[in-house]
């Protein structure tokens, strides 16, 4: 009865998993012939040491959080979202795009573009949900293909020749798109003076910090509100949990899966315009993906799908990415492989109670039928 009990506490059992995982990426280090101590140790100190350290953190967490919670949305609406990947760079396409050629004044200019590119990776990402209604085709297999033309579409539009500015590298946004925070502020003459006098608000300045943070945790709290407290929230959720049900009780089910995979869309589109906006300033060729949507799923798992948890999730994976490199510094000299190690096992941990579940349920079905 009490293994049932904890069996059933999402919660506990995000904790336990992220405990196994440290524990056995603790082995996996003193097998390699590593210090775990030192190196959980180096990696804490990488994060909180200085102010610097805990902003960068915030600024790696922000596009996690959100990817996070897209993927989570189409979940807790019986989706895959595996396009978050390929959403999120459409998102910066049109962020890109916009932040140079449209001329419009400051808060006005960012406000516009996000949304227009979180518009875009939900069209992106409803194109998904229109294969699947109309067509049955699976959208995991249409979002991996769209991912990968989101990638080449990205790298194609930065050799449009107004749009290049050297080889392999866009023009950067103007200055009236930045989402950076003070940053006219802190470039001023003024600025300057005043910032050597408070040396710690200095430290945390020297980085991109922006309003992307605020604006994840803004979007966590609305997800949250539309799928618990509103009409279109039970009906998206009411599909995810028994289509036919769901169309006997009179809702369009593929109504809802376009509308499900379009919302999830717009919220990848979204983390990469204020990637764009807030931290990169612009889009260079890519060679691969740069895995903000893969992440997004072990963010969306690791927080139970739930998504103010995905704030937290988003924050830990954040921590993990940014203190796990410096782990390959002096004295640890430890690959950053070792961190992917440990994320692989602590998902490991979280998927196996509900392959228990599974299990049981599928058991259950078996034992009715004979």
């Amino acid at each position: 009865m009490e293994k049932r009990k904890i069996l059933s506490n999402s919660t506990k059992m995000t904790f336990l998993s992220i405990l196994f995982g440290l524990i056995i990426t603790a082995i996996i280090l003193f097998i390699a012939g590593y210090n775990p101590l030192q190196v959980y140790y180096v990696i804490v100190k990488g994060v909180f040491s200085k102010p610097k350290y805990i902003s960068y953190t915030i600024i790696k967490s922000t596009p996690l959080i959100l990817t996070g919670l897209s993927v989570a949305f189409a979940f807790k609406t019986g989706l895959f979202n595996i396009g978050a990947e390929g959403q999120f760079i459409i998102g910066t396409i049109v962020a890109s795009l916009l932040g140079y050629f449209l001329k419009l004044p400051y808060i006005i200019h960012p406000i516009v573009i996000i949304l227009f590119a979180s518009l875009a990776g939900g069209v992106w990402g409803a194109i998904a949900g229109y294969l699947k209604a109309r067509f049955g085709i699976n959208e995991v297999i249409s979002t991996i293909m769209l991912n990968w033309i989101a990638l080449y579409a990205h790298n194609a539009v930065i050799n449009i020749p107004a749009f290049l500015a050297r080889t392999n590298k866009a023009h950067p946004i103007r200055e009236t798109a930045s989402i950076v925070f003070m940053e006219g502020f802190k470039k001023s003459e003024s600025g300057k003076e005043w910032l050597m006098d408070h040396p710690q608000i200095r430290d945390i300045l020297k980085t991109p910090l922006n309003y992307g943070f605020i604006i994840a945790i803004i979007v966590a709290v609305i997800v949250w509100y539309v799928l618990n407290k509103t009409t279109l929230g039970f009906r998206l959720r009411a599909v995810g949990s028994n289509k036919f049900a769901a169309e006997y009780g009179g809702i369009n089910v593929k109504k809802s899966i376009v509308t499900s995979m379009g919302i999830s869309g717009c919220i990848s589109g979204m983390a990469g315009a204020l990637m764009i906006l807030g931290v990169s300033k612009g889009i260079t060729t890519l060679a691969a993906t740069e895995g903000y949507g893969f992440d997004g799923i072990a963010v969306a798992l690791i927080g139970s799908n739930s998504p103010i948890a995905c704030i937290f999730s988003g924050l830990f994976f954040g921590t993990l990415k940014y203190g796990g490199s410096k782990i390959q510094s002096p004295p640890i000299g430890a690959p950053t492989e070792v961190i992917n190690i440990m994320i692989g096992t602590i998902i490991f941990f979280i998927a196996i109670p509900r392959i228990i579940y599974l299990y049981r349920r599928f058991k259950t079905k078996k034992e009715v039928i004979e």
